[in-house]
């Protein structure tokens, strides 16, 4: 069965928006999936350590009959394939970062998976560039995008024009 997944796109290592660009090409490759949209790219400052280059994030919608654990491994292979080291820096800087942050209506929790992504609903550079592919979506437990905007306090992200 077919299912609308949504992906969380970042990076701020070795020129950014070309690292979300390729991601995005990478995204449209994954077998049994189809990039149905994506965002624009937006600038967001760094969570964590602020001694680090500002983020370019994007969010993409795929369509997918890969079960949910599936989809996280194509999505760790491809951040494999750009050169993602994972060094255990949570929040640190990286050259890519690719989150399953919605899977259909499902919720999930597992040891190496939780949907919706823990913290989607505080992350305005997650939740803007959502809402501007899926609108008003309503996220599993935490309610509609526009409540979770409205919600998020200081909205730190600009809108790229590239």
């Amino acid at each position: 069965m077919k299912l609308m997944a949504y992906i969380g796109i970042g990076s701020n290592l070795d020129d950014p928006v070309s690292q979300v660009k390729e991601a995005l090409e990478e995204l449209d490759g994954i077998p049994d999936s189809v990039l149905v949209s994506q965002s624009s790219l937006y600038a967001s400052k760094p969570m964590g350590t602020a001694d680090q280059p500002d983020y370019v994030n994007a969010v993409a919608a795929l369509d997918t009959l890969l079960s949910a654990g599936e989809l996280l491994q194509a999505l760790q292979n491809i951040e494999q394939r750009l050169g993602r080291e994972r060094d255990g820096e949570k929040w640190g800087p990286r050259i890519i970062d690719l989150d399953l942050l919605l899977y259909g209506k499902k919720t999930i929790k597992t040891d190496t998976l939780t949907v919706p992504h823990p913290g989607l609903h505080e992350r305005d550079f997650v939740i803007i560039p959502l809402a501007e592919i899926a609108g008003n979506l309503n996220i599993p437990g935490k309610g509609l995008l526009s409540t979770l905007i409205a919600a998020c306090e200081n909205h730190s992200v600009r809108k790229l024009v590239v």
